[in-house]
């Protein structure tokens, strides 16, 4: 029997519906397991391939240092990468250790903080005129102290959220821990480790909802602080003369300054090539630490240059994006607070190579050459993790196309919920 026109007809229109459909419940079902793991992927990408790069760029840039310290060539990469693997471990630690039950961890870890602050000042294991690392330079405790000092204060805004607008109770405890934690740093002396972390308070009080008053008053009290500091530590001042001068003329800027704008010149649109810049040989300072963006800006050109600036925009947009689906008022300033050290540390690294602020000894998070601040820096992308995780948790549990946001302005830490999401279907 020959069937109808009109019946076969319809069969083939039905059968591309069928696929269709097949297909879409595919994707669901994928997404699905994928959304089991709870895991920001965005965030990971990023992170990811800036550590890798990292590495890359470490094995450019540290081979003369190797040899200069009678190792091998690739002394330096294999350091970075032990530090890189303890690091990934601390991330993955953190990633699934709910953040909340770091509450009793407080006091031990400030106390350990402050112990090996005081430690380094007892020791005096000098470099580059300077007292601030433990065991042969392999620790360095102002970077513990950068992340500590974010989560110590997130746990505290939160707590004493409805006591900010007060003085007595809000600013002046915050000053106080502040200027403790300070003080032991810039006796090292490290000004730009201490401004960081005057920073990330001034940005938590904030973030917490900080009246405005409050803050200009914080702001004020800092540059007065910082002003008294750079005018009694020589190092300071001549750091500021020569950026000073550098601004007017940028041959009477500072030999760092210099030599990192030839690398930059040298590089050009597209760059020399990985392994084949010139200018960490012939006397850029630390080039595998403090210059590395100098050594990035000459290999891989202005392209790799604002490659890098452009992961690390998109790690800031990824780590407020978490904390602003904070399941609470404590992993918003855990998020955004971590975030946001460090794309700070980032912005001052980059803007120190090519002369736009004084020179400072912030390292290139992800990046740079070291131990503490690569495992620091880890251990915080594990925490804001960790927040994703809860926020991811919490939305696939309530199955709502609500998505609750936290503003992280409010003072109260109430949520405010967003128009619906349109990309998802109710009851999903």
């Amino acid at each position: 029997m020959v069937p109808d026109m009109g019946e076969g007809t319809f069969v083939n229109q039905t059968k591309p519906l069928q696929d269709r459909e097949s297909l879409r419940g595919l994707r669901n079902a994928q997404s699905q397991r994928a959304l089991r793991l709870h895991i920001d992927i965005p965030l990971l990408l990023i992170v990811t391939t800036l550590t890798v790069f990292g590495l890359l760029m470490v094995q450019s840039s540290s081979v003369d240092a190797s040899l200069a310290m009678k190792q091998a060539p690739s002394y330096l990469f294999l350091r970075q990468l032990r530090w890189v693997l303890v690091g990934v471990a601390l991330a993955g630690f953190f990633t699934w250790f709910d953040y909340h039950k770091m509450r009793p961890l407080l006091i031990p870890m400030m106390a350990v903080t402050v112990g090996m602050l005081i430690l380094v000042l007892v020791i005096r294991d000098e470099r580059f005129n300077a007292t601030r690392t433990l065991l042969n330079g392999s620790i360095q405790p102002s970077e513990l102290a950068k992340l500590v000092i974010v989560i110590y204060l997130s746990f505290w805004l939160a707590k004493n959220k409805e006591q900010l607008n007060s003085i007595q109770l809000g600013l002046v405890p915050l000053i106080a821990l502040l200027g403790f934690i300070c003080g032991f740093i810039i006796l090292q002396p490290d000004l730009s480790a201490a401004f960081t972390v005057i920073m990330i308070g001034g940005l938590l009080f904030f973030i917490a909802g900080g009246e405005w008053r409050q803050i200009i008053l914080l702001l004020v009290g800092a540059v007065m602080i910082g002003y008294v500091l750079v005018t009694i530590f020589p190092t300071g001042s001549a750091r500021i003369t020569s950026y000073i001068e550098g601004l007017q003329n940028p041959i009477d800027a500072s030999y760092q300054i210099r030599r990192s704008l030839e690398a930059v010149v040298k590089g050009q649109i597209f760059g020399v090539g990985i392994g084949n810049g010139s200018t960490k040989f012939i006397g850029l300072p630390v080039p595998a630490t403090d210059s590395i963006f100098a050594v990035i800006a000459e290999e891989t050109g202005l392209v790799g240059a604002a490659a890098v600036v452009a992961l690390y925009l998109g790690l800031l947009w990824r780590g407020l994006a978490i904390a602003r689906r904070a399941p609470d008022q404590l992993g918003a300033l855990l998020a955004g607070g971590l975030t946001i050290w460090l794309t700070l540390e980032a912005l001052i690294n980059m803007t120190v190579i090519v002369g736009l602020v004084p020179i400072a000894g912030n390292a290139l998070p992800f990046i740079s050459a070291g131990g503490s601040n690569m495992v620091m820096s880890l251990s915080a992308i594990g925490i804001v993790m960790n927040v994703a995780r809860n926020s991811n948790k919490r939305e696939s549990e309530e199955g709502s196309s609500y998505r609750a946001v936290v503003d992280l302005r409010r003072r109260d830490g109430r949520r405010s919920v967003s128009r619906p999401n349109r990309f998802t279907s109710p009851g999903r």
